[in-house]
């Protein structure tokens, strides 16, 4: 990626803007924050420069001074002073000149600003989406392409804006293609009503930088890649997902989730925008994003009572990236291919969760300060939830001599959040238990994407799911970033396997296996092999378990997925850094953070984790990070429609020889007292029995 100074940087001191105050180093940006960086970048600019900002974000520190600054603050000792910096990306508005400017807050200094080079795009934001939305639908071309569809008066056309993608041809200036659907034309006042039941033919592709359509194109609805005119279209009955719509079930009684003495976990606001979890033993810090969403900072576990006892588990974790490569190889949807986190963000889309429908229980909600693209303060509320639930049992064993039962039922902690991704929506946690372990969940739901197809056409890349409407196959492929600091930041990946051992005198009856462990001592992309159990550990050889003497660990837990099944030379392919590998493992470097690359508009690849591990960095008993993908392959099926059913997919960490023993041993056990649960007698059920009578000679 290419860059540019464009400008010499003046140490500026604004008149009317506060100046800093002291926040933890990875809180992130307040309001005040945000509104002081505008105002700095728009100083290195004539008064009347129109620019258009699309992210102003918290400049993490780096590593080498965080780490003692955390390792302090955990022992209770004087911590040392942390310079706070913003990054920001902006466009000068109306032109394709994409910048990065370094702010430095506590020197209320510019300490760097550049032009980007060709080929890298900024993300989209909420007011230009909508933008696309009325460029598209107010074009006279378009309105004329509609027209040939003889719509019914008052009908309500609809544009979904989706990032133009890359395909290498003509498509060097930012773009966005419109995808056309309309509502129910017979219900016209349903402003809910689902209009990816009703998709059009005509796709518009706009300009971002002169604001135009510069292309319609018309979709292919056959088996093939022909295209025809628009023509009068046949009207098909509605699918409406929506419960107004719907003859409800009467057959269901309330299930409360009740805590008579509240939550069990305690949050401590660290200045405006800084919040601190502690529960059952766990402590972590929560930040928010536009690109990550929810980010967790020193993750820590004790071994008792003491919170603090120096048991870092993780410096950072998020999701760094996700990508949804879809099936159909015809112009235009081969270029479908949404990096939704890079693309426009998870911060950036974060639903604003209710009470009661999307958390249970006794909850606390967390806000958020993004940037809208004027540079100022976006208040969004209630991105971030988090709730304990019950899952089960956590534990039991039953002595069958004595009859004695002991069990414990596992209570978890949940920090989620929910975004919208124009017809999708995906759900995502991450999940703390009592027996130390970490879940990172995704839950993907929402509408799937359609597309118009002919009557009696069937093809076999999607699925048709109502009549004219296709939903076309496609992958889920998500990649969470993981920088482990297993009781320190050296640490070492392995994995480990199950062997059959040979048939010999002391295998005689050829049922022995060993479990042998291998050192991975470069950077590279990795894969699980389910034939031979293998599963990746993160150690720290320095550190050994009291009992057995072995190096502290976590393993990995990540599912089998189908990896990118895009050819290896296409766009799809090349972008998606991540999407061919089940674990990356790469040399911490500072700004690493996004596997398919910091910008992923348009992009062409070259600059995520393939690259990163292709240095074949020595990665044994250092700084090293993790990016562990999971998946889904998504074969389109009716019932996904009109909205689809929870997919649920998770990865896992869990202790390795890091504790002495069971750490979930303390936790009070379950007891009817405590759970109060109701025995339901069912009215009149009478067990069918087989009776005999005994004769008088016993007979």
């Amino acid at each position: 990626m290419s860059t540019e100074q464009v400008s010499s940087i003046p140490s500026v001191d604004l008149v009317g803007v506060a100046k800093h105050v002291s926040s933890h180093p990875l809180s992130p940006l307040t309001s005040a924050e945000i509104s002081n960086v505008s105002k700095l970048v728009q100083s290195l600019y004539p008064r009347n420069a129109n620019l258009q900002y699309k992210s102003i974000t918290l400049q993490e520190p780096e590593k080498a001074h965080l780490v003692p600054f955390l390792n302090a603050e955990r022992n209770g000792l004087k911590t040392s002073t942390i310079e706070r910096r913003a990054f920001v990306a902006y466009y000068i508005r109306n032109t394709d000149k994409l910048h990065e400017a370094i702010i430095n807050l506590s020197r209320q200094k510019v300490e760097s600003n550049v032009r980007l080079g060709p080929n890298t795009h900024g993300p989209g934001d909420a007011e230009e989406i909508l933008l696309a939305e009325k460029i598209a639908l107010q074009d006279e071309g378009v309105q004329a392409e509609i027209a040939k569809l003889q719509l019914p008066e008052g009908t309500s056309v609809i544009s979904d804006p989706w990032i133009y993608g890359s395909d290498g041809i003509n498509d060097e200036q930012r773009m966005y293609q419109c995808f056309l659907y309309m509502r129910d034309p017979n219900n016209p006042l349903n402003l809910d009503s689902n209009h990816y039941a009703f998709p059009l033919t005509i796709s518009p592709v706009v300009d971002t930088v002169k604001w135009k359509v510069i292309r319609i194109d018309l979709l292919p609805s056959g088996s093939d890649h022909s295209i025809k005119e628009p023509r009068p279209l046949k009207i098909q009955p509605p699918n409406e997902y929506d419960p107004a719509y719907q003859q409800l079930r009467t057959d269901l009684k309330p299930l409360n989730v009740v805590q008579p003495e509240g939550a069990s976990f305690k949050i401590t606001q660290v200045g405006d925008t800084g919040r601190v979890v502690e529960w059952q033993k766990w402590f972590f810090r929560v930040g928010f994003n536009q690109r990550e969403g929810v980010v967790l900072h020193d993750v820590c576990v004790s071994l008792d009572e003491v919170r603090y006892d120096n048991r870092s588990i993780f410096y950072r974790m998020s999701l760094s990236d996700m990508v949804i490569p879809y099936a159909d190889p015809r112009h235009p949807f081969h270029k479908k291919a949404a990096f939704d986190l890079g693309d426009a963000g998870a911060g950036l889309m974060a639903n604003n969760l209710k009470l009661g429908c999307d958390c249970l229980g006794s909850i606390h909600y967390l806000d958020a300060v993004l940037n809208t693209d004027k540079g100022e303060p976006w208040h969004m509320e209630n991105v971030v939830c988090i709730h304990e639930q019950d899952a089960g049992i956590g534990w039991k064993h039953t002595n069958y001599r004595t009859g004695k039962a002991a069990i414990v039922r596992s209570r978890e902690l949940v920090v989620q959040s929910i975004i919208t991704v124009a017809n999708y929506e995906y759900i995502m946690a991450f999940i703390f238990n009592q027996a130390g372990e970490i879940k990172y969940e995704v839950r993907a739901t929402g509408i799937v994407s359609t597309q118009p197809v002919d009557a009696g056409v069937e093809v076999p890349w999607g699925t048709i799911v109502h009549p004219g409407v296709l939903a076309a196959h496609h992958q889920h492929i998500f990649s969470l970033r993981v920088d482990p600091a297993i009781d320190g930041n050296s640490n070492r990946l392995i994995y480990e396997e199950a062997h059959p051992m040979p048939r010999s005198d002391f295998n005689l009856h050829g049922v022995g296996y060993t479990v042998e462990e291998t050192l991975i001592d470069r950077s590279g992309g990795f894969d699980i092999n389910t034939d031979h159990n293998r599963t990746f550990k993160i150690q720290n050889s320095s550190v050994r378990n009291p009992v057995n003497g072995k190096p502290v660990a976590y393993k990995i837990h990540a599912p089998p997925f189908q990896k990118m099944l895009a050819d290896p030379d296409s766009f799809h392919f090349k972008r998606a850094e991540f999407a061919n590998h089940n674990i990356y493992a790469t040399k911490y470097r500072d700004g690493e953070l996004y596997a398919g690359g910091k910008y992923t508009n348009q992009s062409r690849g070259g600059d995520g984790v393939r690259s990163w591990a292709n240095r074949k960095d020595d990665i044994k008993d250092t700084d090293l990070v993790l990016f562990v993908q999971f998946g889904l392959q998504h074969a389109t099926r009716i019932e996904d429609f009109p909205v689809m059913p929870c997919e649920i997919i998770h990865v896992a960490f869990k202790p390795v020889n890091f504790f002495d023993k069971n750490p979930a041993l303390d936790v009070p056990p379950s007891s009817q007292e405590v759970n109060r649960s109701t025995l339901l007698e069912a009215e009149g059920h009478h067990q069918p029995s087989v009776e005999t009578k005994v004769g008088e000679k016993g007979e």
